[in-house]
């Protein structure tokens, strides 16, 4: 799949710096809380990230903003490491936010120097209350107007531990009217007592807020443009009182561009930390989550994400995002890279009576019909094979159906053309094989006499290798299962046949060397990868349909 470079109104911003000569480089960073797992949205910022800094040959770093030791591990800052890895993309320099606590909280201490920072003592319902109203201004703390002495002093103490979670907080002193409620003497420091902290230990009890670390974090590391989503465009004013009012060279620019809403899931971390913790998905990595770890185990590659967040582009406005867009790009990849393989999922037993029961060949079948370069493979051909048990019906229901009937002819994939002689029946009357005859001329060409319509796929029944299959599809049955007023749960959204799991399909006999993470296309039934986690057993899980059946569902409305 062939990347082309992007263009939208940052790289016109980043133009317009360097040929001003305000930059003569350029510097970007991706900074995840490692509090989770990164999703499809975060992979939109990495590409917009790493891709700016590769085009422009700046620099971009990976930073966690691990300020909250509650909710932050360490298994999330190695799964986010390899999702950056995997999608393609290598940082320049690696940092935490905790790198800087000591930076940060001398700056903190330079803010109360310059009174332009507090103690206060209110409690959170107290700060919601004098905090006011878009309306309506706030109300200055009864400890806004403490001498410099006693806020150092008090800072020192909530530093040594001195105080419980919650009595203390540090606040910036700025404007109790402001109109953007962000500017009203917002939090810059709380305690966070006896906790252990996955870089730190348990050297702090003292934590600093996003909105104070993050300004400061970026001009430490010399960023040129701090960019990130919409929801933080009312935060930029504090991004920019933080390092006006600090002793700092640099002043980076944030520019913010719209999140990615896709359709027919959930884009809230507390959301899909929900699903996990309720058991309703099987983990981070399920592969019906949007997490970059569950698409890579579904079968994704990273070019179809990187070519899905190119093609959505960079924009101001909210917008939602159709599933069938990022469909299309994991279909175009793996149309033109996933080898062809046949695999029969409903098997139903065929036995070629004119067949020698002591015959076997070795057919030969090209791994992409318009690839010669991938060369061939061998199909075992003997007496007994399955096809899928939704190719034959008794009596074709119209004339549409391509397929085997009584009486009629089909031909076999890259094999024979064969024909339905006798349906046999089991004790409870259910078919439970076909006695068929092939034709032995038909070999890579056609009956002179007749014409062939239907081509369906097949496995040899002798070296056909058993698989679970796993026919994974959107999670959610509405759009937007998280907006829809109407139901209050979203989870009440969730698709119950999201997950449908065949235990006994039958594989050609090639895919018993899948390797974990191998992708292919099964003829006629979409595009499959060998799962990359449950390695004891062959479970192949579905990517994709070949068609977006979802189409004709939503056109249908």
């Amino acid at each position: 799949m062939q990347e082309q470079k992007p263009t939208n109104f940052i790289r016109q911003v980043i133009d317009a710096d360097l040929a001003s000569g305000k930059h003569s480089s350029i510097a970007t960073r991706f900074p995840p809380e490692p509090n989770g797992y990164l999703h499809i949205g975060h992979a939109k910022s990495i590409v917009l990230n790493f891709g700016i800094a590769a085009d422009y040959r700046g620099s971009c770093n990976l930073r966690f903003d691990d300020t909250n030791p509650q909710k932050e591990e360490e298994e999330f800052v190695d799964a986010i490491e390899h999702d950056v890895e995997w999608l393609g993309y290598h940082w320049d320099n690696l940092y935490f936010a905790s790198d800087y606590f000591e930076q940060l909280h001398d700056y903190a201490v330079e803010l109360i120097s310059k009174g332009l920072a507090y103690v206060c003592e209110l409690s959170a319902e107290e700060m919601r209350e004098y905090r006011g109203t878009l309306t309506e201004a706030g109300r200055n703390s009864l400890w806004r107007d403490r001498s410099v002495d006693e806020n150092l002093d008090l800072f020192g103490r909530m530093r040594a531990g001195e105080f419980e979670d919650g009595s203390r907080i540090l606040r910036a002193k700025i404007d109790m009217a402001a109109p953007n409620i962000n500017m009203r003497d917002p939090v810059i420091y709380r305690i966070r007592s006896g906790l252990i902290h996955h870089q730190t230990g348990d050297a702090w009890c003292l934590y600093p807020m996003y909105d104070f670390t993050h300004p400061i974090s970026d001009a430490l590391e010399g960023i040129t443009h701090s960019l990130c989503t919409l929801e933080f465009e009312d935060h930029r004013p504090l991004y920019d009182w933080v390092l006006d009012n600090i002793t700092i060279d640099c002043h980076p620019q944030q520019i913010e561009f719209s999140r990615l809403n896709l359709q027919y899931t959930v884009m809230s971390k507390r959301k899909l930390t929900q699903l996990v913790d309720d058991g309703l998905v099987n983990g981070w990595n399920d592969p019906r989550m949007p997490t970059i770890a569950g698409l890579r185990r579904r079968g994704y590659t990273p070019a179809s994400i990187r070519e899905f967040c190119n093609r959505i582009g960079i924009t101001k406005a909210d917008n939602s995002i159709e599933m069938g867009m990022l469909e299309s790009c994991i279909r175009e990849d793996l149309e033109q890279s996933a080898p062809r393989r046949m695999a029969v999922l409903s098997p139903l037993k065929v036995v070629l009576s004119n067949y020698p029961e002591d015959q076997s060949e070795q057919l030969s079948a090209p791994n992409h019909p318009k690839d010669e370069s991938m060369g061939k493979r061998l199909l075992p051909f003997e007496r007994e094979l399955y096809i899928d048990r939704n190719d034959f019906m008794e009596v074709a229901p119209n004339r549409k159906f391509k397929r085997l009937v009584t009486g009629g002819e089909v031909r076999l994939r890259n094999s024979y053309v064969i024909r339905c002689d006798e349906v046999i029946r089991d004790q409870q009357g259910e078919i439970s094989e076909l006695h068929c005859s092939y034709d032995p001329d038909t070999l890579g060409k056609n009956p002179p006499d007749r014409k062939i319509k239907g081509v369906i796929h097949w496995v040899s029944a002798k070296h056909g290798v058993k698989a679970e299959v796993r026919l994974y599809d959107r999670l959610f049955s509405h759009p937007a299962p998280d907006s829809d007023k109407e139901i209050e749960d979203w989870k009440h959204h969730l698709n119950l046949q999201s997950l449908v799991v065949v235990e006994n399909a039958l594989l050609e006999a090639s895919l018993g060397e899948a390797q974990p993470g191998e992708r292919f296309q099964f003829e006629r039934e979409g595009y499959f990868c060998r799962d990359s986690v449950i390695t004891d057993k062959l479970v192949m899980n579905r990517v994709v349909t070949l068609r977006d059946s979802w189409a004709r569902i939503e056109n249908s409305k």
